[in-house]
């Protein structure tokens, strides 16, 4: 069975080991210290401390779990200099109807966060951009109706 690649940036990629490792230290210290102490309390049929610190446990594993399995298949892309926007690249683009300019990184769903302007390419607006060039005017349908983009800029860091 072919393993499914998945594209990171090499800031991404830091990101998440450094999510798995501070989890793997948490889950075991912090969290068997709680299990441990919620155990002295005496009966765990009663004890919702006991309770929430399995279920804790259980979160931190699954997302341990996913972090593996993310960073197991993970392939690191290095932007290249290009016309072309790509996973990696940041795009400055403008808004025709408002005249508001943007500058958004394209990453792979796992990275995205839009609080730091990564924009996962399986988004609507990523969809939209993917293998656009510079000039180029792509039209993207919102609830507020539909808004034109210009591609101003492509570079990679």
């Amino acid at each position: 069975m072919k393993k499914s690649v998945i594209k990171l940036t090499r800031e991404g990629y830091e990101t998440l080991k450094q999510e798995l490792e501070s989890l793997r230290q948490k889950l075991m210290y912090e969290i068997s210290e709680r299990i441990k102490e919620a155990r002295e309390l005496g009966d765990l049929a009663e004890n919702t401390e006991y309770d929430e610190a399995k279920n804790e446990q259980g979160r931190i594993n699954s997302r341990i779990a996913e972090l593996e399995q993310i960073l197991n298949n993970a392939e690191v892309i290095e932007a290249t200099e290009s016309d072309v926007v790509s996973i990696g690249s940041w795009v400055v683009i403008k808004n025709l109807n408002t005249g508001e300019e943007r500058t958004i990184r394209l990453v792979n769903p796992q990275e995205s966060d839009i609080f730091s302007n990564k924009v996962s390419v399986d988004s609507p607006v990523g969809r939209v951009l993917l293998n656009k060039k510079i000039g180029e005017i792509v039209r993207l349908k919102t609830p507020a109706g539909q808004v034109r983009y210009e591609i101003i800029g492509i570079r990679t860091e």
